[in-house]
This record gives structure tokens, sequence and C-alpha cells, in this order.
């Protein structure tokens, strides 16, 4: 494939992918408004971003494998199709329950960022790939940045509404760009599509972050929320047998025998559920009012969370090239250890926006540091007529464990309060209740403790450096 093509075909799906993830992001800040406006909890409100993560995690795969089959463009665009059509409802949404329907349908274009991984690794050089994946994962910072950036002005000035009407455009413009940009990728397989897996695997997920959300309110041991945990269960137990003997399944559990895959799927769910513990808890933290938080506008936690994005779109291209020189192995280390330094940072010192700030910082890279490799390792592992179907279940294990979070995270605000009082003639007058210090203890001390988890997954990983798997190819040829 011409180079100039391959690299013009990366410059579009960068820019793809920093859109969606700038939407992704600017709800984020958005949230506790969106809240009050339509008169709803905080648990409620956390689907708006779960549900958007559940629909994406479990499309990614679909989509993945629908990519292998038709061809990797046509399903490209029809995502971004489906992602336009919901970012365009979402703009107009009259109650939550509107919002998170038009969440769910956007999460379909989640399904963007395998498929472009996918044609990437199709359209470079084996030594480049790693190069290319580190810039299309950079995205994942840039997008937040500019979320963070220019969606809390919007948000703050216009309304929230507004973010999604102007981001409905740009998808237009970005989706017929694709259409002339985009080279046509060849289908390789012929694979059914697993669409009882599928079932079984999101009404699991979501019968269990229902179970996890409704707990501080209805509590945990009700007629109702059992039911909820016994339909998880029965889920999931069913969906790992009928995977077994799926003759094509949504999930290839055999592929958990390859080590790096396994790793790869592991650290994929932890480090997904520790950054949006993060992200969730730093948004409502930020706009809590003193002292219970930093009393920050929706502009300010914008400005304040911005240079975490930014750091992270520097780092992902320094990391995808150190996985040619050094490999996976030593980055998911890293990456783990820096994470718990960042969490433990933000759980004993956040009184100030300096103090959160470097946390945030610190915590971000290390997660960052280990969502890189992810990618890689299971590019590497697989066979080239695999990659979308591995890449794509890589992703929705990463995506279900990024949906986790902020449902934890709104568990432990809601679970844990404290009231805002109003001293008037000598009388104490309680007017609103808050997440109090604890919560935020608890969902870094959690985070804490996923980073160490992945720390010791981390240890399996099977090193390789492609460079050298280069020049003994070469060798061979020769």
């Amino acid at each position: 494939m011409d180079s100039k093509i391959a690299m013009r075909t990366l410059l579009v799906l960068s820019l793809m992918l920093t859109l969606i993830n700038y939407v992704e992001t600017m709800v984020i800040p958005a949230l506790p408004k969106i809240e009050d406006q339509f008169s709803t909890t905080a648990t409620t409100v956390a689907w708006v971003t779960s549900a958007y993560l559940i629909v994406g995690a479990v499309a990614s795969p679909i989509f993945g494998k629908l990519g292998d089959r038709y061809g990797k463009k046509k399903i490209y665009l029809i995502s971004i199709v489906f992602y336009s059509i919901a970012v365009l409802l979402a703009g107009f949404s009259p109650n939550i329950y509107f919002l998170i329907g038009a969440r769910a349908i956007q999460g379909l274009g989640y399904a963007t960022f395998p498929l472009a991984i996918a044609i990437i690794t199709d359209l470079f050089p084996k030594e480049r790939v790693a190069w290319a994946q580190g810039i299309l994962s950079a995205t994942l910072a840039l997008g937040p940045a500019l979320g963070l950036l220019i969606g809390s002005y919007i948000v703050q000035d216009l309304g929230w509404p507004y973010a999604f009407h102007t981001a409905f455009i740009l998808s237009i413009i970005l989706l017929l760009i694709s259409i002339k940009y985009i080279p046509e990728i060849p289908e390789k397989t012929k694979e059914k599509i697993d669409y009882i897996g599928a079932t079984l695997l999101m009404v699991g997920v979501v019968a269990f972050l229902v179970y996890l959300s409704n707990g501080p309110s209805d509590g945990w041991t009700t007629l109702t929320q059992l039911t909820l945990l016994a339909i998880s269960a029965i889920s999931l137990a069913l969906f790992i047998p009928f995977e077994r003997k799926a003759i094509e399944p949504l999930m290839k559990l055999d592929l958990f025998k390859v080590r790096n895959i396994m790793v790869a799927n592991i650290a994929g769910l932890i480090s997904g559920a520790a950054m949006f513990l993060m992200y969730i808890g730093l948004t409502y933290y930020a706009q809590l009012p003193q002292p219970y938080g930093l009393g920050l506008s929706i502009i300010s936690t914008g400005l304040l969370m911005a240079p975490v994005a930014l750091s992270i779109m520097i780092v992902g291209p320094i990391v995808g090239r150190l996985i040619n020189n050094i490999g996976p192995k030593p980055l998911l280390i890293m990456g783990s250890i820096i994470s718990m330094i960042g969490f433990l940072m933000l759980d004993t010192f956040r009184s100030t926006e300096i103090q959160v700030l470097f946390g945030a910082l610190v915590a971000s890279i290390g997660v960052i540091s280990i969502v890189i490799p992810l990618v890689n390792m299971v590019a590497v592992a697989l066979p080239e007529e695999q990659r979308g179907i591995g890449i794509g279940m890589n992703t929705l294990i990463r995506t279900i464990g990024s949906s986790i979070g902020p449902v934890i995270a709104t568990v432990y605000m809601d679970s844990y309060t404290a009231w805002i009082i109003y001293v008037f003639n000598n009388q104490y007058l309680p007017l609103a209740s808050v997440p109090s210090s604890t919560a935020f203890n608890y969902i870094y001390i959690t985070a804490i403790g996923l980073m160490l988890v992945n720390l010791i997954i981390s240890l399996a990983t099977r090193n390789y450096v492609i460079k050298r798997l280069k020049q003994q190819q070469t060798s061979a040829h020769v």
C-alpha cells in the first residue's frame, strides 16, 4: 500500500476518533448540570456514560467481525452513520431516559476504534504499526483535551445540548471525508455473527450494573436487587459454555490460552475501570462546594483536567515507540506502579487544585502506559485474519471495565454522604446532601487495589521486541 495513502488514512481516522473521544469527554464535566436539569440522581446520570460504553463494548467485536467479513471501510462508515444520528438525537433530549437511550445508540460509534486499529494494521508495514497505533491511541487524550477545554465553554455558556449540536455537524463532515479518502480493505473471512452471545453478555453486564446502581437507594438484598443479580449470574454463566460451543463465537475464549492475550484482556478490564473511576470522581469533586470539594465551575473543571489529557497525548506516541525497543512487559509494569502512585497522591493530597492536577497527571500517564501496549500485544499475537475480532474482543473487555468505573464511583458517592449546613440565627439548617470525603477516599483506594492486581497480572507477560523480531525475520529470509 502506498505510504501516502496510509498516512492520509491515519490522519482521517485520527480526526474521527478525536471527535468521538471529544464528545465522550465533554459529557463528563456536564454530568452534575445534567443531574440538576433533569432532577435525577448521580447513579442515574452515570448511565449517560455507562450506556454508551456498554453498547460500545458489545458492538466492538461484532463490528470487528463484520469488518473482516464485509470489508472494514464499509462497516466503519456504518458505525459513523449510527453515531451521527445518535449525537443529533442526544442534543434534543427531553428527559434523562431519552438522553441515556441516545447515548446507547452512540455506543455503536465506539466500534470505530477497533476498526481503525485493524485498518491501520493492514495498511502499515509491521515495523511502523506500533507507531501508528500510538497515534490513534493518542486520540484517547487529544479528544478529551478538546472536550474538557472547548466542551466546557460550550456547556457552561450555551448549555450541554449545544455540545452535541456542534459535534453532529463535525461528524457529518468527517463522514464525507472518510467516504472519499479511506481505501477499501478486502474482506478476509465469511464468519457468522454471534448475536446470541452478544445478547447474553449485554444482559449480564447491564443487570449487574443496574444492581450496583440501585444498591445505595434500594438496598443490596431486596427481592428486586437479588433478581437482578440472579439474571446477571445466569446470563454470564450461560454465555461461557455457549461461547465454547459456538462455531463462530463473539469472544473466542480459546484465545485466553495465549498468554499475552489473557494479560491484555485482564489488564484492559482493570485499567478501564480505574481510569473512569478517576474521571468521574474528579469531575464531581472539582465542582462540589468547598470544603466538600474544590468549588470550581464547569469551565474551571475543564481547565483543571485538560492538562491531564494533553499529557496523555504526548506520552501516547512515546509509549508506542518504546514498544518497538523494549517490548510491552516493562511498560505494563511501569504503568501499574506509576498509576498506583498517582491514585495514592489523589487519596492523600487533594485539598488544592495543584495537588489534584499533579495526582491526576501521574495516574493518567500510568494508565495510558498500560492501555497502548495492550492493543499492540493483541495485534502481534494474532494472525492477520483474526486481528479484527481480537482487537474487538480486547476493546469489549476494556470497555466493560470502563462502564463499571462510573457506576462504582457513583455508588460510593451515594453511599457516603455529608450535609451542607447553613447557620441561621444559631440554628443549623441542612441544605443538601453531597458526597463526603470518605466516598472519594474509597474511589482512589479501589483504584490503587485495581492497579496492584494489574501489576501482578503484568508479570505474566511474555515480552517481545518488534525490532528484534524484524531482524530475525529478515535473517530467516536471507
